[in-house]
């Protein structure tokens, strides 16, 4: 008796400006928007448009590649780790830092709004606000 099993696999097609897109968040740990990725995109290609930027931020994003989140202004701000963990805003400068936490911390978190509402927490995304140290001098 002989089995086959079909394999379909999904695959994204190679795009240079995703990679770059992408190469130009991961080096940075400042939470850009889409306007500022467009800009430093431009250096390398000057001919993208926004419109690109945001298709292929919504790629990377669809491709768990990349998080994304809004600090309650209207303006949504990506983030190239997807590990687990939290943010800082600055009310006063506008700065976002990566708050790490571990992940039992989380967990702790997540186990008490389970237990509390009876429901399944399936993400959590903190963001803690204030006057971040360099504005505090």
């Amino acid at each position: 008796m002989i089995i086959t099993i079909d394999l379909v696999i999904f695959m994204t097609k190679y795009s240079h400006q995703r990679e770059i897109i992408y190469n130009i968040l991961s080096g940075v740990k400042t939470h850009p928007t889409a306007q500022w990725i467009y800009d430093e995109s431009r250096k390398s290609i000057p001919n993208i448009s926004l419109g690109t930027v945001y298709r292929n931020l919504t790629k990377l994003k669809n491709d768990n590649r990349i998080t994304s989140f809004s600090i309650g202004n209207g303006t949504e701000h990506f983030d190239a780790d997807t590990s687990v963990h939290a943010h800082f805003c600055c009310n006063k400068c506008g700065s976002i830092s990566d708050v790490m936490l571990q992940g039992s911390k989380v967990e702790k978190l997540e186990d008490e709004v389970n237990h509390s509402f009876g429901c399944t927490v399936e993400n959590t995304r903190l963001l803690f606000y204030g006057i971040c140290k360099d504005c505090n001098r």
